[in-house]
């Protein structure tokens, strides 16, 4: 399934238009004390979150790190998804936006990187 992922991850990419010479993406799994120290520290905030993005993206090669609270994200996947799989696919994807520079700092950001969220996750609803 992680081999499926990434490659709907390269192949939405192209679908959105953008052109990527390679991809070299990290995820990081933490728990919520860590992933607020990584907030506290990289970003200057300090509350808890699901994801961080760290963008090292240069030119039209995308790479970076995402980190990843696993308690956040099963947390959230009991309000807002309907398994902990699908919550956790979100905020895979969610990270991968912010370094393809989709922002969500204001209403209007948040609307449009949802709308990309919500056509991502849809490449992986496959029957099986």
């Amino acid at each position: 399934m992680k081999y499926l992922f990434i490659g709907a991850l390269i192949y939405f990419s192209f679908s959105i238009g953008l052109y990527a010479s390679g991809f070299l993406i990290v995820f990081a799994f933490f728990n919520d004390k860590e992933l607020k120290d990584l907030n506290v520290k990289f970003l200057n905030h300090d509350y808890y979150t699901d994801v961080l993005s760290f963008n090292d993206s240069t030119g039209k090669e995308i790479k970076g790190d995402i980190a990843i609270s696993i308690q956040r994200v099963k947390e959230n996947a009991k309000l807002y998804s309907p398994s902990f799989d699908e919550e956790l696919r979100r905020v895979m994807v969610h990270g991968l936006l912010h370094f393809m520079n989709y922002k969500d700092s204001t209403k209007e950001e948040i609307t449009l990187i949802r709308a990309k969220e919500e056509k991502m996750l849809g490449l992986f609803h496959v029957k099986q």
